[in-house]
This record gives structure tokens, sequence and C-alpha cells, in this order.
């Protein structure tokens, strides 16, 4: 029965079974949560991020790196505070949606949804990457459906076990790192001139082998070494203590990036063939270590471990869409059935849906042909589904600093408004620069026509049918109930 108005939203009202049916468990701590933030990323520092030598070459990369972990910082104080005051599974959806009503929520959920569905099939392309390293005769496809398999399984598992199996993969991929930093610098095969050997264009440096518009190229590829630490608010809703734990694990969570972004970038660039080969390499850090230890038994075994640490983004990264999928689905946004929970407590058919949307787009660009690059293509559009969200988020603050003063906020981000306004800022420069190679560009138009897409089933549909006892929903409308009582 719908009984509830707001704005162009008209809402239904369900019953206990309902919620009952839609229940997640609560089942971390901020060791878990941080091991979740970091686990999301780390693959960044796997493969990914080295697309962008190619753009801009080591400074720009480097520059575009800088300009990018300024926006991050700036996002996760943002994030760290609003996930503290409004603690909803819905994440980027639920902030928005009470700072700019069911429109603005439902635009950042579904862009939100984007960035998690796409970015497995990201990572699971250079996952099958590193296996063809070790075992070339298998075709690409196969390990696609493999590690999506295996993965949603555990997902499907529970959030304890997803959350523990997250922590033990992030700790072996961030100790697959430290050894190669190690390694590089004690062999002494990092060499500094290998950082700028890509051949520069005329009148360019080999600093900036493209010029300027090289560093503008690169960001895309720059957020790679960051991207998804924001799902941490995902998990509010299983964490123990979400107004203390989740600030914490995401200022942790970006100080541990911060570091690994460093040495990966200067020390995987400088050995081996240097930056105009890592530049190419679908498994750059692979490449690293037979640089380091040469081609033998010892770099295929760490080429073996080191599938950990895309291991850990994938993993957590599947837990990731399945949250804000189910989130969209409760509240009513995208189809009621894809929010149910099953006797463990995860949100099933979420998951299963996000995995067969993943796969399809690898195997469509796949199908595209060789000139049509699969993994730089996906993280293009995941990028530009993340930087449009973390654009809106940061709106939100502002919004919600200024209209909802009285919102209790346990945890204040000390940039405030300010840090908000330049996390924006940068944002909207990244999202310009996803359009900067015409190879990459169509995928973006696949994106657009998808959220527009999206909007034509909210506005003939969705809107008419949300669920008013859905937590994101019902503190948004109580919000609004206090502020049109205040007016009146």
């Amino acid at each position: 029965m719908v009984d509830k108005k707001s704005g162009i939203a008209r809402y239904d009202n369900v019953d206990e079974q309902y919620l009952d049916r839609r229940k997640l468990r609560k089942s971390a701590g901020w060791i878990l949560l941080w091991a979740l933030g970091v686990g999301a990323v780390i693959s960044g520092d796997f493969g990914g991020w080295n697309f962008g030598l190619a753009q801009g070459g080591f400074g720009g990369l480097a520059l575009a790196t800088l300009l990018m972990a300024v926006m991050y910082v700036c996002m996760v104080f943002t994030i760290a505070e609003l996930s503290a005051a409004l603690p909803h599974a819905g994440g980027f959806f639920s902030f928005t949606r009470n700072a700019f009503g069911p429109t603005g929520g439902f635009i950042c959920g579904l862009t939100d949804a984007i960035e998690y569905v796409i970015t497995p099939a990201v990572i699971v392309t250079f996952i099958a990457g590193y296996m063809e390293v070790l075992i070339p005769v298998v075709p690409p496809y196969v390990w696609w459906v493999l590690f999506y398999a295996v993965f949603v399984g555990i997902n499907l598992s529970g959030a304890e076990l997803t959350l523990k199996v997250g922590l033990v993969v992030t700790l072996v991929a961030m100790s697959v790192l430290v050894i190669f930093f190690v390694g590089a610098l004690a062999f002494q095969k990092f060499d500094p001139q290998l950082l700028t050997n890509i051949e520069p264009d005329a009148g360019a440096s080999r600093w900036l082998p493209h010029g300027w518009s090289g560093v503008f190229a690169a960001l895309p590829f720059a957020i790679w070494f960051f991207l998804a630490i924001e799902q941490l608010p995902l998990a509010a809703e299983e964490a123990h203590d979400v107004v203390n734990d989740m600030p914490k694990a995401l200022l942790w969570g970006i100080a541990t990036l911060l570091v690994l972004s460093l040495f990966t970038l200067v020390l995987n660039s400088g050995v081996g063939g240097g930056a105009a080969a890592i530049a190419v390499s679908e498994a750059p850090l692979a490449d690293g270590f037979q640089a380091v230890l040469g081609v033998g038994a010892a770099s295929k075994l760490l080429t073996l471990v080191a599938m950990t640490g895309l291991i850990a983004s994938f993993h957590t990264i599947i837990y990731a869409y399945g949250r804000v999928l189910f989130a969209l689905s409760r509240s009513g946004y995208i189809p009621r059935w894809i929010s149910l929970t099953g006797r463990r407590h995860t949100p099933y058919a979420a998951l299963l849906l996000g995995a067969v949307v993943g796969l399809a787009c690898a195997i469509a660009i796949q199908a595209a042909g060789e000139k049509v690059p699969v993994g730089a293509t996906l993280l293009n559009m995941a990028v530009f589904g993340a930087v449009l969200s973390y654009m809106m988020v940061m709106l939100s603050y502002i919004k919600l600093r200024i209209s909802r003063p009285e919102l209790a906020r346990p945890y204040r981000s000390p940039l405030g408004i300010p840090g908000a306004a330049v996390g924006a800022l940068l944002s909207l420069l990244a999202m310009a620069a996803t359009f900067m190679d015409d190879t990459f560009r169509p995928a973006i138009y696949c994106v657009v026509v998808f959220v527009v897409l999206g909007m034509i089933y909210f506005l003939a549909y969705s809107r008419h049918h949300l669920v008013a006892q859905a937590p994101e929903e019902e503190d948004a409308l109580i919000a609004d109930a206090e502020n049109e009582l205040a007016h009146k």
C-alpha cells in the first residue's frame, strides 16, 4: 500500500517479514574492516596502474598519482564523518539520498554499482594475465569463469568467512609487495634511469614524454592505486562498532595505500625493461620479479603468490557489489528480489547477478577484437562510474553540513567543507580525463547509456514503489518530516 510521498517519490509500507528476509549479520571489527578496504584496492599495485606510464610517462603518472592521492585523502576524511553519522549498508547511496533526495541517491547508487560490478571484471582479466604467464595454454575466459565461481562461492558462505579470507589474502599480498620492494633494492636491480626510458614526443622531455596532456591522460590509471577504499561504508551494518571502527579503518587504510603506491610506482617502473616495458605489461609485478630474480622457479613461485593481491581485491569487491545492489534493492530502487538474503545472511541474488554482468562485460569487450585492450577498457569504465559517485558524495557532505547541522557526527573531518570541495573538483577533473583516449571513449558512452536507462526505469516505475522502512529511506524520511515541520 502506498501512503507516503517525498518529492517525486512515493513509498510502500512493508511488514517485518520483508526486512527479515533482507537482514545482514554483524561480523567485523576495525582490523577486518581495514583489511576489507586495503584488500579491495591492493590489486592496483599488481596491475592497471602501469597503463598510465604509456599515457604520461613516469613523470606524468607520478604527478597524476599525487593529484589523485589528494583527492582520495579528502574523500576518506569526508566519508569517515558520513559513515559514522549515517551507518547504513547503502554507503554512498545513503549519503546522497539524505542530501539530494531519492533521485540523487539513485544516480549515485547506480554509478557506485557500475564501479563495483565492473571492477572485479577488470581484476579478473589481470588474474588471467598472470595465469597465462604460468599456464599459457589455457584461454583467458576459462580463468575468468573459474575465479568468479570460487570467490562468489566464498562470499555466499557468509560475511564472517568473507572478511577473514580477505584479511589473510590482504596480508599475504602486502608481504609479496614488500618482498619485491626489498629485493629490487637489495639486489641492486633498481635503476633510476629506467624510469624515463619512454621515448618523448617532439619537443617533450623524458620526464614528461607526452607533455602536460600526459598528466591528464594518466589520471584514470593513477586512481587504480586507491580505487575502492570507499567501499568500506558498505560494511556499516556488518560492523560491530561502526561509529568508532569505520573512521579508524578508513584512515589507516588510506595511509597504508599511500605508502604502497609510492614504492610500487617507483620501484616497479625502474627494473627490467623500465617504464617502457612495464607500460605495456599485463602482469607488471610478475615482470618485476623476473627482473629481480631471473626467470626460474623462484620468480614463478612469487608470480603465483603475487596473484594474492589481485585475488584480495577481486574477493573484497565482490563483497562490495553485493552490498550496494542489496541496499538499492532493499529500498526499492531496483527490483526487490535482488536484496533477498539466505540463511547465512548474504545477499545471494545480488552476488550472482553482479558476477553474470561482470563476466558479460569482459566477454563482450574481448569479442570486440585485439584492438580493444580488455583490462584498460574496463578500468576506464569503472573509473568513470567511481569518480562520478565521488563528486556526488563530496557535494552531499557539503550539503548535509549546511542543511543538517544538527545531525549527530561522532567523527568530524578535520578538512571540513574545504576538503570536500577540493576533492569534488579533483574528481571532476578525473572524470573528464576518462574521455581523453579515443580507444576507451565508446565504453564510457556505454556507461552513460546505462545510467540513462537506469533513470528511465527509476522515473517510470521504481520511484512509485520505494520502501519506507528501508534504513536509508527511514532516516531520510524522518529528516524530511522534521524539516517540513520546522518550515511551517
